[in-house]
């Protein structure tokens, strides 16, 4: 079981948009999924639907597909 201040940072880190899904997993061992269901039981739901539009965005680069277009659209 997490401690309240590993969950905040958990939190913190999914909000982040530079911060991908591996970095949350190498540093909590909590997978994509893992991440989703602690977000949706800390917060509220229409914050959690905000952030799930968020990471499914061009803004987040949480996923490594979205990491590597960003790299080829900025060194162009």
């Amino acid at each position: 079981m997490l401690a309240p201040e590993d969950i905040s940072r958990i939190i913190e880190m999914a909000w982040e948009d530079r911060t991908s899904f591996e970095a949350i997993k190498q540093q909590y061992g909590y997978v994509e999924s893992d991440v989703v269901a602690l977000m949706r039981r800390e917060m509220k739901p229409s914050s959690f639907k905000m952030w799930r539009k968020r990471v499914h965005t061009r803004i987040s680069i949480k996923h490594p597909k979205k990491r590597n277009q960003e790299f080829e659209i900025d060194s162009y």
